[in-house]
């Protein structure tokens, strides 16, 4: 990876430092979902259907995985596999009841109750990638908090052929419709709805930058009102090493992302030029051993190596970054914990590798990239709920507050909700 010293850039080139893959955000990448989208529209499962032998060289006349399907698929998975995604399920249903929303009814005043309570979102979609690295452990992300919330309508769509394993695990997950469908049409799908799609209310699940822009442009067009759970797209990693941390567990943790794919970014910043050369020998000697080292090094040329003078700087650096992955590998990484602002998940320590996150650890592994970490917060419990409030008032609570809301309402110039207030008053001083 390239290397650069921070404090000899100045603000224009530390931005461009921090630059992401050029692959990400290309232009023609909105014309080229744009069209799918419509296409869905118009053609609804044929244009699936066509989708399906177009980039994924797979011919799908039912698009629904059936019961048989389900069952053969789930007696083909090694007990080792089905071991492996029920340690990893147990561990993220816990951390995830542990997120179960308490409701608040609370008097502000004598005569004013408020609430604040949360239903599930009815129906959800969850698309699970596939392609070179089909991502079982995403089934378990998604599935496993949308049943707690109470999700009625889960749907699961992957582009075809489904792997085995990412039927089974969405088998002990609760989910029972499944289709083999993915890209920008799987999104287009999951949002106007098909003959065999059914719509959904919010769509969740990362993907690359063709499902990602698909998942931007629907949750903005206005024939429809679906939301997304967040920008995620390409996968990144940000580690914060010091001179202590150990050069091999730093290489091994950036590969594991640029394995991803090679719109895929690692940085590593640390306090140390020794630390940046030994980690780059590592890089070295442990990507020629990998299978994916093709992928793996097309994300290592968009990515880079940053020297900076203390872990304060490098916190600054995290932030200005936002990564979607952030580990700290130094000898005391709480403190520097406590600078941090802008993660989607934080790994600390020496023993704790991404991989543990993404998998079975128990937190989630859908979180927001491109920047996104610093207004958008890693996939929860309650992105599967819609909160609302609730007020009541007394006729004492309301005469109490009368004058405050009229005042208010009369300087906003908004007569008709001074009026909402007036009238009821004149009631209560009636005394009817």
């Amino acid at each position: 990876m390239q290397c650069v010293d921070w404090d000899t850039l100045n603000a224009t080139a530390q931005k461009q430092a921090l630059q992401r893959s050029p692959l990400v955000g290309e232009s023609k990448v909105e014309s080229q979902v744009t069209d799918i989208i419509e296409q869905v529209i118009n053609e609804g499962d044929d244009a699936l259907k066509m989708f399906n032998q177009r980039f994924d060289n797979a011919q799908t006349n039912v698009l629904k995985v059936s019961k048989a399907q389900i069952d053969t698929a789930c007696s083909n998975v090694a007990p080792s596999l089905k071991n492996a995604i029920l340690h990893a399920a147990e561990n993220i249903e816990s951390f995830n009841q542990a997120q179960s929303f308490k409701a608040i009814d609370i008097n502000t005043q004598p005569g004013v109750r408020c609430e604040l309570k949360s239903e599930a979102i009815e129906r959800v979609g969850l698309y699970i990638p596939g392609g070179t690295a089909p991502l079982i452990s995403t089934v378990m992300m998604l599935a496993i908090p949308a049943r707690i919330a109470g999700c009625k309508t889960r749907v699961l769509v992957s582009p075809p052929p489904i792997n085995d394993a990412i039927i089974y695990a969405a088998t002990v997950c609760g989910i029972t419709d499944i289709f083999q469908v993915g890209g920008a049409q799987a999104i287009a799908a999951l949002a106007f709805g098909t003959d065999s799609i059914p719509q959904v209310d919010k769509i969740f699940g990362p993907g690359n930058r063709y499902v990602t822009e698909a998942k931007r442009l629907v949750s903005q067009d206005s024939r429809i009102s679906v939301a997304i759970d967040m920008p995620a797209g390409p996968s990144e990693v940000l580690v914060i090493a010091d001179d202590k941390a150990n050069p091999d567990f730093v290489a091994a943790d950036l590969l594991s992302q640029a394995e991803h794919g090679p719109d895929s970014q690692a940085i590593l910043v640390t306090t140390s030029n020794e630390q940046a050369t030994a980690v780059n020998r590592a890089l070295d000697e442990q990507l020629a051993k990998l299978p994916r080292k093709e992928i793996a090094s097309q994300a290592l040329s968009c990515s880079r190596s940053i020297v900076v003078k203390d872990l304060i700087d490098a916190a600054k650096v995290s932030n200005q970054y936002g990564p979607e992955h952030l580990i700290i590998q130094t000898e005391q990484p709480r403190e520097v914990l406590t600078n941090i602002r802008a993660a989607g998940s934080v790994f600390l320590g020496a023993y704790t590798p991404e991989s543990v996150g993404d998998y079975a650890s128990g937190t989630n592994h859908v979180l927001p990239t491109y920047g996104y970490s610093r207004n958008y917060s890693s996939l929860s419990l309650a992105d599967f709920s819609r909160r609302f409030t609730v007020q009541e008032l007394t006729s004492h609570g309301l005469t109490t507050l009368s004058e405050t809301v009229m005042t208010l309402a009369e300087n906003e110039l908004l007569q008709a909700h001074k009026n909402a207030v007036a009238v009821r008053m004149a009631t209560i001083k009636q005394g009817l």
